[in-house]
């Protein structure tokens, strides 16, 4: 678009800008900025992007984790990156209201989806990128945060230095991999492997240092994507090729959603279960009472599929809580089956002796036994 307005134009723009305003002097105003996001043209989608000094973004993306009144991982990296194009470009990221990304903190208004850091620097990677790039950058950067080890040693380092603008905790804090970008999971893989609550104020710095690190990692892709040294680094784990087999765009027998990560937060570690088939061909479904029980510490059983079917075996305790996952929605072709339990929980941990329910579900067949945990 031209940056010269013609009288029709101008009086068109003009009558739009200052309705409702008693003098012209806003409606003048908003109609210059137009024109001059016109003439420039950096209002037009991608926006600008110019190379951005990775070690700033990742200070200023912690800093504005605490920032008041908004703040949170959502804001904290977006506002990071903003806040360094503002600086590099100008406009129009000068008049680009940050603020509009605080809905992704806590994963999103509280729901502990999709990491709010990963939301807001996935926006900004968005509004620089032409379409064709997105997915492979955004890509990249969801599989890098699962497989890193949060806070980066970068983080914990300028902590330690005392480099960040707002210093709350000058302490290297424990790292864990997330193995997920789900906020709720990040959070609570590292809650557990630090032994702290996530109320705890240095689960807060956590995030407020790995709000800083995906801001940096985001930049850091932009920056070589823009010097055409970019390479996408991460691989999918090996282990999800079973798990495409039904999760995925050409998945038979159900098409149920795609994913590129590692699932044994949620549903265990099913291929790491022993299911060795047994002679004979069923008349139905079935599952057997475990033998031995009582046990310690590991228990058998058998079950049978009379036809393809996905087949979920779990156990459960008294309480109906889930504690593992054995067998997850996994296809079986018509046979006898035996497996067995050592008594451990989805993270591989030993549990408490007691009563706990062996459950299957196959197609419509659904039955439990009772078993009984001694130690």
């Amino acid at each position: 678009m031209s940056g010269n307005l013609t009288r029709k134009e101008f009086l068109a723009r003009s009558a739009k800008y200052a309705a409702g305003v008693a003098a012209g002097t806003v409606g003048l105003d908003m109609m210059m900025k137009e024109k001059s996001f016109a003439g420039t043209g950096a209002a037009t989608w991608p926006w600008p992007y110019q190379a951005l000094d990775v070690e700033s973004v990742r200070i200023l993306g912690h800093d504005s984790y605490y920032a008041t009144p908004v703040g949170g991982c959502c804001y904290g990296s977006f506002n990071a990156i903003i806040q360094a194009l503002r600086t590099a470009v100008g406009d129009p990221y000068n008049s680009l209201p940050t603020e509009m990304m605080y809905f992704g903190a806590g994963g999103g208004a509280g729901w502990g989806t999709l990491c709010g850091a990963l939301n807001g620097a996935a926006a900004a990677i968005s509004l620089v990128s032409a379409k064709a790039d997105i997915s492979t950058l955004v890509g990249e950067l969801l599989g890098w945060y699962t497989q890193t080890d949060f806070p980066t040693d970068a983080s914990n380092d300028l902590a330690t230095q005392s480099k960040y603008t707002v210093n709350k905790d000058t302490t290297a804090l424990p790292q864990n991999k997330a193995g997920s970008p789900l906020c709720h999971i990040s959070v609570t893989e590292w809650c557990k492997s630090a032994q702290l609550t996530a109320s705890d104020a240095k689960r807060l710095e956590r995030c407020a240092r790995l709000t800083g690190d995906v801001a940096a990692y985001a930049v850091k892709i932009l920056n070589d994507k823009l010097a055409g040294t970019f390479t996408p680094l991460y691989v999918a784990p090996t282990d999800i090729a079973t798990c495409k087999g039904c999760h995925s765009a050409s998945g038979t027998p159900m098409n149920i959603v795609a994913s590129n990560m590692d699932c044994v937060q949620c549903h265990g570690d099913h291929n790491a279960q022993s299911v060795n088939q047994i002679s004979g061909l069923p008349d139905g479904f079935q599952l057997s009472h475990n033998y031995p029980n009582p046990f310690n510490p590991t228990t058998h059983f058998d079950f049978a599929v009379p036809r393809r079917e996905n087949v979920t075996i779990s156990i459960y305790d008294v309480h109906g809580r889930p504690v593992r996952t054995l067998i997850d929605n996994a296809p079986f072709a018509p046979g006898n089956y035996r497996a067995d339990w050592n008594g451990t929980n989805n993270r591989g941990e030993k549990v408490a002796s007691g009563t706990y329910f062996l459950r299957i579900v196959a197609g419509s067949f659904r039955k439990s036994v009772k078993m009984s945990l001694l130690k």
